[in-house]
């Protein structure tokens, strides 16, 4: 892969990683934030090598975890921490905050905080692309605990059915909450289970960007030319404990094992190898540093919702009235 595109996934990766942390690490124990906050920190390889296999007019959904795909799509960090912040210039008006971030021009159909939720949006989704006969493609991210929801596997069927062009793409970050993957799945993993529908399923090390990449690009053409639907899983890690407010239990020696497997240093690494200067790197660290004070500043100058209009985007009738009116 051209070292262009590289440091462009790198950019990437370090603006995800700095948006969260300045989430959890600065403004939450702050007391600024409202809620909880769920991060993928150390699972940007995963979400940033999926999300360049996409084209724009593709579209996606994604989790409780979803801040990522968010900024690997294209959506603007201070718009974003507006509406973690519950601000009115918010992308849903301060209305959905970190669970429910959505830009439907840009194909993201929403974070979901239902584990599970947002595959059934995914299909359908793909299904209007089938029925529109028209070339989207549809990526569903979810997490490896979220393939034992009947939302799954009810999924899943339907698209391999009628061939839909949707990706499912597992996260497994072999944690769901604090439950190890082995607990609750009866395989390896979650690729293979696409045998069971006759899909094909695919496994890559989520941490290597390059390999999400190509994984994912296979699946999005396969999708996009006829083929129907495939399982790629990810096999990765959070390096933070399930949300803000959550008691870390796992071990420290696996965190410190994984750390060093982190896909930002894993790509800083090969960058530097291929001639790449150090001070390139840090300059794109910088830079993102100075963007998300930036989209701090603005989300804190932002105004909350005037109270009156609670009820305003939330539903529209036939009429385009506000129902509370």
């Amino acid at each position: 892969m051209e070292t262009g595109i590289l440091l462009d996934m790198y950019r990437d990766m370090v603006r995800i990683r700095k948006f969260e942390c300045k989430i959890v690490d600065d403004c939450f124990p702050k007391g600024m934030l409202y809620g909880n906050f769920h991060t993928c920190i150390g699972q940007e390889g995963a979400v940033v090598g999926a999300c360049y296999a996409l084209e724009e007019r593709d579209c996606l959904t994604t989790t409780h975890r979803g801040h990522g795909h968010c900024v690997a799509k294209g959506m603007d960090t201070s718009r974003m921490m507006a509406e973690l912040f519950g601000r009115e210039t918010g992308y849903c008006r301060g209305r959905g905050g970190s669970l429910h971030v959505a830009d439907v021009s840009k194909g993201i159909l929403g974070a979901n905080g239902i584990v599970g939720g947002g595959i059934p949006i995914a299909t359908g989704s793909a299904l209007a692309s089938w029925i529109n006969g028209t070339d989207e493609v549809t990526a569903c991210f979810f997490g490896e605990g979220a393939s034992n929801e009947g939302t799954f596997h009810e999924s899943v069927n339907m698209a391999a059915i009628w061939k839909l062009p949707v990706v499912y793409i597992c996260e497994n970050n072999q944690w769901a909450v604090n439950t190890p993957a082995e607990a609750v799945l009866n395989t390896s993993g979650v690729a293979e289970r696409a045998a069971g529908y006759g899909i094909p399923g695919v496994r890559v090390d989520g941490n290597d960007v390059e390999a999400v990449y190509e994984a994912v690009y296979g699946a999005v053409a396969r999708a996009r030319g006829g083929g129907g639907p495939s399982i790629v899983e990810l096999r990765t890690f959070r390096m933070r404990a399930h949300n803000s407010s959550d008691r870390e239990v796992r071990p420290q020696e696996l965190r410190d094992a994984w750390e060093e497997k982190s896909p930002i240093k894993r790509l800083g690494d090969k960058l530097l190898a291929a001639g790449v200067l150090k001070e390139t790197l840090d300059g794109i660290h910088a830079e993102a540093d100075a963007e998300m004070e930036a989209a701090y500043e603005f989300a804190a100058a932002s105004k909350y919702p005037a109270p009156e209009t609670v009820c305003e985007s939330v539903y529209k009738n036939d009429n385009e009235r506000s129902v509370a009116r």
